[in-house]
């Protein structure tokens, strides 16, 4: 999933907070007179210490307490260089599997976890999605005599927030998502003084390649470019200057073509742009604003051959909900859903909207087109797990409500229930026909494909299968295994729903970031000639592994476990980057 704090340095608000630029201003003009460097520099420091000791006086950070069964969501300290672990290795790696590194984003707080603060203003937290990235990383080398050698290496993406607070050695950004509506937009202004950003650069999400470069994203900033060998942070990547606002945690590449499709939600107008990016990465070659009339909390864009897809959905972010006293983030199921379709080039006027029932979808399994249809698979939800519940109520128990949902069989009073789910709109007619193609027994996230039938009609997806009883006890979703869809084929008399095959893990084993990765060499192969790679935690060992799994022999045991050096906490995104 992603994270989805507000960016406020690339992309100026228009009326809130006030337009103050610490960082700019050469000069003070006072009436009469003018004050120049270095009168205006030494002015700008005294404020700055001023606002950082109203900070330190007025905000008490607080650790948000950790329950046991929810210690895998702790951090971890980097451990420096790579440690090989090929003595590790239970069973056997394949012979045809690729050269590569297999990467996993994920939020790894700094300074011993999330925070709150209490202040004169009420209280604010950093919510579950957020903390500082961290990129763990699993090598694959091959030696001419068949021997395979594998090390891990983990390290922090290094944005320019996080070297920021961690120059000062303790919390320094205010919590400015979730919490009591003066706390919050007290925290969005005084960050915003102080550091001239909103909210902290995450990087915590995904990860992905283009152009032979390697970058680490989430959707409240730019990417940052990172060396896929040593993990360093290189740069921020704003496509030569052109791309200003966020980033996408998802863009999806064509594979005809190799331009990158990316989009950028923000929570002042434009709420939602959109752009293509040059193959080589060099060039926005198209960036448009789809006039959209409020802020989506937009994960995921999809495209078709021709198509891009655009779910408006109703989880949304507004500023002007939370200065009358509401909450930043906000799901509303009375509101209307539609999902747009455009030309991969087009304007505004070319985007052609489907109503479609109201619910919540992060991720895209995949897009196609079929005859005149636009075919949208997803994973849908009736509600959203994002961003909780209301200020003040028990996270923990309002969470484990909503799991333990799931355990009575009850999937209409379920709310994260998540359930691969079909779109078909029909371009010609305008007629939007919708679906459930799995039934309420599993629950799923974290969809992935072969990412060679992007845009193309597929025949299975993957995604990970939520462990219901262990995510209600500990008020936060855990993947007990994995799910192989069969996407063209339908069960027999059980109203069209696919087939799914299930690769389950051990008792008190969860999964995070799985990734497909395509048999070397595979240009004639079968869609599902590959793995599956998942990082996984054996709780009751506390133990971390990698697994990996046969796709055509998916509910076999892994033919491969890799126990690593050090815990990898659960996370989100995972992608295979062959050499």
């Amino acid at each position: 999933m992603g994270s989805f704090g507000l960016h406020c340095s690339s992309v100026k608000p228009s009326s809130y907070p006030p337009k103050i630029n610490h960082h700019s201003h050469s000069s003070l003009s006072f009436s009469s007179f003018t004050l120049k460097p270095p009168f205006s520099k030494r002015i700008k420091e005294a404020s700055l210490r001023l606002l950082d000791a109203f900070v330190d006086s007025a905000f008490e950070f607080l650790d948000q307490p950790l329950f046991p069964s929810q210690s895998n969501f702790s951090p971890v300290e980097e451990i420096g260089e790579a440690v090989d672990v090929t003595e590790s290795v239970i069973g056997k790696i394949p012979d045809d599997f690729p050269a590569g590194v297999y990467i996993r984003n994920g939020p790894n707080p700094l300074f011993g976890g999330l925070k709150s603060t209490n202040s004169i203003f009420g209280k604010s937290s950093h919510t579950w999605i957020e903390g500082e990235g961290m990129l763990h990383a699993l090598y694959f080398s091959k030696h001419g005599d068949g021997r395979w050698e594998v090390s891990y290496r983990n390290r922090h993406v290094e944005t320019d927030t996080f070297k920021l607070e961690k120059a000062r050695k303790k919390p320094a950004f205010l919590p400015a998502i979730e919490g009591d509506s003066l706390a919050v937009l007290s925290a969005y202004l005084l960050n915003y003084l102080r550091f001239g950003f909103v909210n902290k650069y995450l990087s915590n999400t995904s990860v992905f390649e283009h152009s032979g470069k390697l970058y680490s994203a989430a959707e409240n900033h730019i990417p940052q470019e990172m060396d896929v060998f040593t993990l360093e942070t290189r740069r921020n990547w704003d496509v030569n200057g052109s791309w200003n606002r966020p980033f996408t945690s998802h863009p999806k590449r064509d594979p005809d073509t190799g331009e990158l499709v990316i989009m950028g939600i923000h929570p002042e107008k434009p709420y939602l742009e959109l752009g293509v990016i040059s193959v080589d990465g060099d060039k926005l070659l198209h960036r448009v604003d789809l006039g959209l009339d409020r802020c989506c909390l937009c994960h995921e864009i999809g495209i078709t051959t021709r198509y891009n897809v655009i779910m408006d959905f109703p989880l949304t972010l507004d500023i002007n909900r939370l200065i009358r006293g509401g909450p930043l983030i906000e799901y509303n199921g009375e509101e209307y859903a539609r999902i747009g379709i455009m030309p991969r080039y087009g304007d505004p006027d070319s985007l052609r909207w489907f109503d479609v029932e109201p619910g919540c979808t992060f991720h895209i399994i995949n897009c196609h087109e079929e005859g005149d249809e636009v075919v949208v698979v997803a994973c849908r939800a009736r509600g959203s797990i994002i961003p909780g519940p209301e200020f003040g109520l028990n996270k923990h128990e309002w969470f484990s409500k909503g799991f333990h949902k799931q355990i009575t069989g009850d999937a209409e009073d379920a709310p994260f229930l998540s359930r691969v789910y079909e779109w078909r709109l029909n371009v010609l007619t305008g007629h939007a026909a919708e679906r459930n193609l799995t039934g309420a027994d599993y629950s799923m996230e974290f969809p992935i494909i072969n990412d060679k039938y992007s845009s193309k009609i597929c025949n299975y997806g993957y995604t990970q299968v939520v462990s219901p009883k262990a995510s209600s006890t500990s008020g936060m979703t855990k993947y007990g295994g994995l799910a192989k869809l069969h996407l063209r084929e339908r069960k027999r008399g059980d109203g069209g729903l696919i087939k799914v095959e299930h690769h389950e893990l051990p008792e008190n084993t969860f999964c995070s970031g799985a990734a497909f990765v395509a048999k070397r060499g595979g240009g004639g192969a079968d869609e599902d000639d590959g793995w599956i790679a998942t990082y996984v935690h054996n709780e009751d060992a506390n133990t971390s592994h990698v697994h990996i799994v046969d796709a055509k022999n998916f509910s076999g045991e892994a033919v491969a476990v890799i126990d690593l050096p050090s815990r990898v906490p659960y996370g989100f995104h995972g992608a295979f980057v062959t050499f």
